[in-house]
């Protein structure tokens, strides 16, 4: 295990305890005793307002449980004729997304009165067999998103129903309101714990006879969402997709205080104005976040629903300096760099070691782009997709810039200590300075980064430099080290005019010549993981060489051929 602080020590031991007193929590609550000691709550029976759900439905979903599957988390399970709730699940992001109810939205969106009729035939199963919540089904984030989805589809879930039925959901309802509110100041730091407090407020703008509980829950959310959102928009884990789930959920929470004629909550207003602008800046040209800590598939329709609520005329956010990203931008070319220090060690667990990377697209095509985040289905990938070698950065030694603590369950990650960095405009173009610590402690030596951009976006031009504080320091040994350039699946590379130059070609048909000083170009195979279909192949351009103490390398990426003379 890496040599930790003291005071990092201390930490960790105090993250733990309150993981387990969690998982002590949710045994109380369940237990026979309080069982049967406590009066039950009251039955949501009458529903002011259903919420929108700003999540796409995917009617498929439904031809599918026809044919026998139940495919959730990028997994399919198959049913054969059992209950989704009788059979093993197949890994846990399945079985959270299974007691999330989630896929709500897609029955729904099938249209289909036997569709709708399903939906209400597991609702009512898992409000008998989870009458008292345990295992998966009382994680509170899973708690919490399964309480949004079934009052916002409570139109599919209670029309149409018999008495019997109906009592059976909406004292369900009930239950899982006081159960979340009893949890909500046990839920994990982070989405986890914003996510309880959003379904909490929104269900006490939709369920009749508990607005008075709302004016307490709402000064806890007010205060959570101030510390989460940072001042530039970015969330506290610096995963830029969490802020489009923040979003989705927010949106229509807000559209709840307009419902109910109540007046919007400044903090609310405040973080969704936020947040909007610092998406467009971590946008690629391809329309998708770039692919830094935990950012994974793209999901075009909710970033695009999301940006839909954006003002077009607001300006531009001029940097990302709190959140630790930089962008430039010329000519149809977009560059967005990593420049930021790891987070907080609760919201750490999705935190890649991607320091001093970036991506790079032209026009709607990327050019660079970091290996991303598998999802739930590729799980065992996660400890690859987040090392340093996954991304377009400086590797040192076959090391990460970042330690993965992989003792702890939820695996955060320490270092660099310092990022300085800063952009300037000169008549080169935009040029990016940064440079990061987190070699020093284990070999001495800082990663510096230059990056220019021209000002027609045809030229990228880098420069990677290992040095020492202390300067003319020499190694015991010479250091390995590589310099990765990974490129999308879509996109190929081959040797050309020397071994000091590859030609990248882009699906288009634009072509990019990429030459380097300083190190051996060699083209390798690499890994994808942001794919919706799981981790697929692709190709990298690595420039290897080895170091004393003071190593510079340079490279550039030039067009050569546009679209159009392809």
């Amino acid at each position: 295990m890496p040599h930790l602080t003291l005071k990092e020590r201390i930490r960790i031991v105090a993250l733990a305890a309150g993981r387990t007193q969690r998982t002590a929590l949710a045994q109380v609550l369940e237990s026979r005793f309080l069982r049967w000691s406590v009066a039950p709550p009251p039955a949501a029976d009458q529903i002011l307002i259903v919420p929108q759900d700003l999540r796409t439905g995917d009617p498929s979903f439904w031809h599918e449980i026809e044919q026998g599957h139940f495919g959730l988390a990028g997994t399919l399970a198959f049913l054969n004729d059992r209950s989704p709730f009788d059979i093993k699940s197949p890994n846990e992001g399945w079985a959270r997304e299974l007691h999330g109810f989630g896929w709500l939205r897609d029955l729904a969106a099938a249209q289909e009165e036997e569709a709708h009729e399903t939906a209400r035939r597991l609702a009512a199963e898992w409000a008998i067999r989870w009458r008292v919540q345990k295992g998966t089904a009382a994680e509170p984030a899973v708690a919490a998103r399964r309480l949004i989805s079934w009052m916002s589809h409570a139109i599919v879930l209670l029309e149409g129903a018999d008495p019997a039925t109906y009592e059976i959901i909406t004292t369900s309802l009930g239950r899982q309101l006081a159960y979340l509110a009893a949890i909500r100041h046990d839920a994990p730091d982070g989405y986890p714990r914003l996510l309880v407090l959003i379904a909490l407020m929104m269900a006490e703008l939709s369920i009749a006879g508990h607005e008075r509980q709302l004016k307490n829950v709402e000064a806890s959310f007010a205060a959570e969402l101030d510390r989460q959102i940072l001042p530039d928009g970015g969330h506290i884990s610096r995963n830029p997709s969490v802020l489009v789930e923040i979003m989705l959920d927010l949106l229509p929470l807000s559209q709840c205080f307009t419902a109910r004629s109540r007046q919007h909550p400044a903090p609310i207003l405040e973080a969704m104005a936020r947040v909007l602008p610092i998406l467009r800046f971590l946008r690629m040209g391809d329309g998708m976040l770039a692919r830094f800590n935990g950012v994974s598939a793209p999901v075009a329709a909710g970033l695009a629903t999301v940006l839909a609520y954006c003002d077009a005329t607001a300006p531009n956010l001029a940097e990302a300096r709190v959140s630790g990203y930089a962008r430039l931008g010329c000519g149809k070319a977009i560059v967005v760099a990593d420049v930021g220090t790891p987070p907080p060690l609760p919201v750490a667990g999705d935190a890649q070691a991607g320091c001093l990377s970036f991506e790079m697209s032209v026009g709607e095509e990327l050019l660079f782009v970091n290996a991303g985040m598998p999802g739930a289905a590729g799980a065992d990938w996660q400890p690859a997709a987040r090392a340093t070698a996954s991304h377009n950065t400086l590797c040192l030694s076959e090391t990460s810039s970042s330690t993965l603590l992989t003792r702890y369950p939820w695996e955060p990650i320490r270092h660099p200590d310092r990022v300085d960095w800063h952009v300037d405009a000169t008549e080169e173009g935009l040029i990016l300075e940064a440079e990061h610590d987190g070699y020093l402690r284990r070999f001495g030596l800082l990663h510096n980064r230059r990056l220019i951009l021209s000002g027609d976006g045809a030229c990228l031009a880098g420069r990677d430099r290992l040095d020492s504080p202390r300067h003319n320091m020499r190694l015991r040994t010479d250091l390995p080290f590589a310099v990765h350039f990974h490129l999308h699946p879509d996109t190929s590379v081959e040797l050309a005019m020397g071994p000091d130059t590859a030609v990248i070609e882009l699906p288009s048909g634009e072509r990019w010549r990429f030459s380097a000083q300083g190190a051996a170009l060699t083209i390798e195979e690499g890994a994808y993981f942001a794919n919706s279909a799981g981790p697929c192949p692709a190709l990298q351009i690595v420039l290897r060489a080895a170091t004393f103490g003071q190593s510079e390398v340079s490279w550039v990426a030039e067009r050569i051929t546009t679209h159009e003379e392809a």
